[in-house]
């Protein structure tokens, strides 16, 4: 029974769910993979000096490098956050030092992975962090009406069992409620030491895989 109840000022709809039979609970899962069209990046950069004028300033001049060498790698949405600066206290016989830093984003051709570790991650005061594929966002509907329909026959058929089990041969929905999605593990990337060994693949990268769950609430008479 569905009621729907007005309240002053708005409307408000209270779902009143009745089942003639048990209820059965049933969680649902499907993930799909997906081809990577481009790769997302970050790396943080960093410079030291005596005072924080000084780092700031080695800071612009490594950006401005790391800028010239992105932008010859076509790198699309690139982002760069402002600088912040902390002071690395004196010990050990060494001196106290302003550390200043930054972090860069963007996106780029999976082809490129190689020329973005080795021309870009090998600069002074780049650290790259993991790097991840990402599928076509035009597809991102298509993909999770194909997840949603994966997820509720899988826990549809849980049901099912469940149902038969207990001697039960009729099962209706009565409630589905959505879980997040979770998108792929990132594959860290690092500069490599010698140029003759092979670089590295794009085609190995982890493909973008997309994952829905969800908690459904049969009817089973």
């Amino acid at each position: 029974m569905l009621a729907l109840v007005p309240l002053p000022g708005w409307a408000q709809a209270q779902i009143q769910l009745s089942c003639g039979g048990a209820v059965v609970e049933a969680r649902g899962s499907a993930e799909l993979k997906r081809p990577t069209q481009r790769l997302r990046f970050s790396l943080a950069l960093e410079a030291e000096e005596p005072s924080s004028d000084a780092a700031l300033a080695s800071l612009q001049r490594r950006l401005a490098e790391v800028r010239r060498r992105l932008q010859a790698l076509q790198v699309s949405n690139l982002q760069v956050t402002s600088p912040s600066t902390w002071k690395r206290p004196a010990s050990r016989g060494l001196p106290e030092l302003v550390q200043a830093s930054l972090q860069v984003s963007g996106q780029l051709a999976p082809a490129l992975l190689q020329p973005l570790v080795r021309q870009v991650g090998g600069l002074l005061g780049v650290r790259l962090s993991p790097v991840a594929p990402e599928a076509d966002g035009a597809g991102d509907r298509s993909a999770r009406r194909q997840l949603l329909r994966a997820a509720y026959q899988d826990a549809l058929q849980q049901a099912q069992d469940v149902a038969a089990a207990m001697g039960l041969r009729v099962v209706q929905p009565l409630e589905v409620q959505l879980d997040g999605g979770a998108r792929p593990v990132p594959l860290r990337a690092m500069a490599l030491a010698d140029g003759s060994v092979p670089p590295f693949d794009p085609a190995e990268l982890p493909g973008q895989t997309d994952r829905l769950s969800l908690q459904a609430r049969f009817c089973a008479r």
